[in-house]
């Protein structure tokens, strides 16, 4: 897997704390733990195997063979003259031993076209493991910035509940004077404890939000912590230029590699039209020990041998004719399969460009509409103090306020996640620019 530099960059850092679960972090505690990405790493592991020369068929066979047979038999013999001779215990002993080489000279370059294909699938296992780890990296860091939102949410509404609080004590000195209705002190009861329950039903979101965190990176230690809400964006480019990048896309790279595959099985296929050379040698070695009853009492065998041997399929039914037609056909799939990935990428990464370019001016929308809301409550707060606007006036003047937090809020986090997407579908996310 490639170093995961740029994404890092991308992050925003608030400072560290010993109670702070940062960015860095949750991608490092990700790395060591995610069952997918270890799993990747395995298959890596086993396409290397595949790919290396133990498995590649160009090293020689190696075959040690001994042997031993003993036998004690009873033997009559009967002579042409009648005469009938008995040998009891009579004992036949042989002993073998034998070393053999065999080696594939030439098999149609199906041996160097395998090897090639297989080294392609290592290259294609390094390419899925970048996958995983760049729908890892997207879910976790989408998964953080909505905790983070989640967190900026309760201190929104912590701080609309203190103001409320404090509304809710000015209105009972004002009813204490006479200034104001029960009416009016009621109404503010009521947004106390809508707001009271607005901001406990948020934490509780906020924990569960922190803990479906822990078990996406696979923590199971860390307790109480807090995230970091800064957000920063990344300098996107135009749109011919990401659309330029669209071969560094990891599905684009996947379906390139399986080309390359295919190309190899079709290789594969025709050497089986070529003829195949093989040689062997051995060296062998035996003995016996043979009973009186033959003409030699014994024998001793060893030596050298060696040989070459050449097979050629003339004709086998047609078979490997129809895998080449099938390999064929399998190549004409895959190149209507990038075909139909290239439009369909072309599409996403157009509407993914458009929509953050959208969230991006929503968000500037929201900065303006937040400091209107800001400065709206101030001069309501003002004259509310001075008695010259009602209370059902201020809390709307509040509410305002509190909608466009929650909004710029929205729309910044909403902004981010989408730019993460648009990073992966350019294949940005994890290798860089």
């Amino acid at each position: 897997m490639k170093k995961l530099t740029y994404i890092l960059v991308l992050l925003s850092w608030c400072g560290y704390s010993q109670n702070t679960l940062t960015k860095e972090q949750a991608l490092q505690t990700l790395l060591e733990n995610n069952y997918a990405i270890q799993l990747s790493k395995n298959d890596i592991r086993i396409a290397e195997n595949n790919a290396s020369i133990y498995n590649s068929k160009y090293l020689p066979s190696v075959a040690v063979g001994a042997g031993a047979n003993y036998s004690n038999m009873n033997q009559e013999i009967e002579a042409q003259s009648g005469v009938i001779t008995s040998f009891n215990g009579s004992e036949t002993q042989n002993y073998n031993a034998s070393i053999g080489v065999n080696y594939t000279l030439f098999n149609g370059f199906n041996r160097k076209y395998a090897t090639k294909q297989l080294q392609e699938q290592l290259a294609m296992s390094h390419l899925e493991a970048n996958a995983v780890l760049e729908q890892a990296i997207l879910d976790v860091f989408s998964n953080y910035y909505q905790t983070a939102q989640v967190a900026e949410n309760v201190r929104v509404l912590q701080e609309a509940l203190q103001i409320s609080k404090t509304r809710l004590k000015r209105t009972n000195y004002q009813y204490d004077y006479g200034q104001t209705t029960k009416l009016a002190v009621l109404n503010a009861e009521v947004d106390v404890n809508n707001d009271s329950i607005n901001y406990i039903n948020t934490k509780q979101l906020l924990e569960n939000s922190k803990r479906n965190l822990l078990l996406l990176i696979g923590d199971t230690q860390t307790q109480n912590f807090a995230v970091e809400t800064g957000v920063q964006f990344a300098t996107i480019p135009t749109l011919e230029i990401l659309l330029a990048a669209l071969p560094q896309n990891t599905n684009m790279q996947q379906i390139e590699k399986a080309l390359e595959i295919g190309e190899y099985s079709i290789k594969m296929s025709k050497s089986n039209y070529l003829p195949t050379l093989g040689a062997n040698s051995s060296y062998g070695w035996s003995t016996s020990k043979n009973p009186v009853t033959s003409s030699t009492a014994g024998m001793m065998n060893y030596g050298l041998n060696a040989g070459l041997s050449l097979n050629w399929n003339i004709f086998d039914g047609g078979a490997t004719k129809t895998r080449v037609q099938n390999a064929q056909i399998n190549q004409e799939n895959q190149l209507l399969r990038k075909k139909q990935l290239e439009h369909q990428l072309k599409n996403f990464i157009s509407n993914t460009y458009f929509d953050y370019q959208n969230k991006r001016l929503v968000l500037e929308t929201q900065k303006q509409n937040l400091q209107t809301a800001k400065h709206n409550f101030e001069r309501t707060e003002e004259h509310f103090k001075m008695g010259s606007v009602s209370s059902v006036e201020y809390r709307q003047a509040q509410l305002n306020l509190l909608h466009a937090q929650m909004a710029i809020l929205r729309a910044k986090y909403d902004a981010k996640t989408v730019e993460l997407q648009l990073l992966q579908l350019t294949g940005k996310l994890v290798n860089g620019v």
